[in-house]
């Protein structure tokens, strides 16, 4: 098992460019009612350097874990639904909304399907059930189906990767944890998000969707540093 300061020690700096441009982001605060491709840059410019976080990694690397492959082109395509969100009050809501469902299959994809935890499965779709039915009389048009495959597809990539998650054993691995966390964060940035939107006003909502946005992020990439098949994953927790 890796320590935390060695993790710290490893990945820290590779981080660096991640905090400043998230410094950056919240420090200029660029008004969200004048939409231009300066603002898109400033708010993009996080994801960038987490593109140049795993690319620091090396290209091989990426080459030789699928997970951490599908987890960098999910980063991709944040970053274009980032862009679109930026302009989301002139129609491009919906096209943000798309980008982001392929980054959370993405996600999923990468975190695997073993173990299955049928469980934790269980608990994620009477959460999203919940979630959907609360938001639901707020919805209207494209949006009363929309949101609802996307918060099925959202809690599907929680699911997987919070079932991979193991506190004890030889098997364990911090970025498990960094992985579950940042699900969790991923979806309490976009549930603020869906409140703000089509139920009511939240305080703060771009301060709490952006700072838990950034940090899932920051979070899931993190997750892919030691990047191994699921397959050896789950014969691992099988033989502790």
């Amino acid at each position: 098992m890796v320590s935390p300061v060695t993790v710290v020690k490893s990945e820290g700096p590779k981080l660096v460019p991640f905090f400043k441009a998230t410094c950056v982001y919240f420090v200029l605060w660029l008004p969200a009612s004048s939409p231009s491709w300066v603002s898109a840059l400033i708010k993009c410019l996080p994801i960038f350097c987490l593109w140049l976080f795993l690319l620091a990694h090396g290209l091989g690397f990426l080459l030789a874990h699928p997970s951490a492959t599908r987890i960098f082109v999910g980063l991709v395509f944040s970053a274009l639904g980032d862009a679109f969100l930026i302009w989301q009050d002139q129609g491009y809501f919906e096209y943000g909304l798309l980008m982001f469902a392929v980054t959370h299959m993405l996600y999923a994809s990468a975190f695997g399907m073993r173990p299955l935890a049928l469980r934790t499965g269980v608990v994620m779709a009477v959460l999203s059930g919940l979630s959907y039915a609360f938001l639901y009389p707020g919805l209207s048009g494209a949006f009363t189906y929309l949101v609802g495959v996307y918060v099925a597809i959202i809690s599907f990539m929680g699911w997987r990767a919070i079932a991979g998650l193991r506190l004890v054993g030889a098997a364990w691995r911090w970025t498990e944890l960094a992985a579950g966390s940042g699900a969790l964060l991923f979806i309490i940035s976009d549930l603020t998000i869906a409140l703000n939107k089509f139920c009511f006003p939240v305080p703060y909502s771009r301060a709490l969707i952006m700072s838990t946005y950034y940090a899932a992020q920051m979070l899931i990439a993190l997750s892919a540093v030691e990047s191994r098949d699921p397959g050896e994953d789950y014969r691992l927790s099988k033989a502790n």
